[in-house]
């Protein structure tokens, strides 16, 4: 009986969730670019985990908006109402979010641990695209296929050679911030 209630319980959580999500995602739509330049493009990102942190620092920080590709829905809870403030760009895949941004100007950045082009000697242009990979797996896309696809790195010095990605949003979003002040 009790297992029962608790698998009922969890259903209607996750209705209730998802009815939220799309009352988000529909007032997303309204949502005006951010102040400055760069954009953040989150590839194949658990839907649960950090999309919304992440949401939150971007509207924090000016991003004119987030690309999502291939993320179903989300809790949009934890970013605190950013979701409706960040506009968001829906991709399946990544060749879509590629072409849309080559075409807008964009340069593009993937963040990899191993990356020998470090992000505090990298003098970031003013259309940036920072494209932040699964948590677990990185970037959905072989470089080599996308050449013009910058790969960009975060130094770190402890013997773990990651951080949790909606951190590394945080500093990449700050260090570009850095580099063009607001006046």
């Amino acid at each position: 009986m009790i297992n029962r209630q608790c698998r009922e319980h969890l259903r209607a959580e996750r209705r209730n969730a998802l009815k939220r999500y799309e009352k988000h995602r529909r007032r997303n739509l309204l949502a005006k670019p951010g102040e400055r330049q760069f954009v953040v493009v989150l590839d194949h990102l658990k839907a649960g985990f950090n999309v919304p942190k992440i949401f939150r620092s971007a509207e924090a920080f000016g991003a004119r908006e987030l690309h999502l590709i291939g993320i179903g829905p989300f809790d949009p809870a934890p970013a605190k109402g950013a979701f409706k403030k960040v506009p968001a760009r829906f991709h399946d895949d990544f060749e879509s979010c590629y072409r849309e941004l080559l075409k807008q100007g964009y340069r593009l950045f993937a963040l990899e641990p191993d990356c020998d082009n470090q992000l505090p000697t990298t003098a970031l242009p003013e259309k940036a695209a920072f494209i932040l990979g699964h948590e677990e797996r990185g970037i959905s896309f072989e470089r080599t296929d996308y050449p013009q696809v910058e790969c960009l790195g975060i130094p770190q010095l402890g013997g773990v050679q990651s951080l949790n990605v909606s951190v590394a949003a945080s500093i990449v979003m700050y260090e570009y911030l850095r580099q063009y002040p607001m006046i």
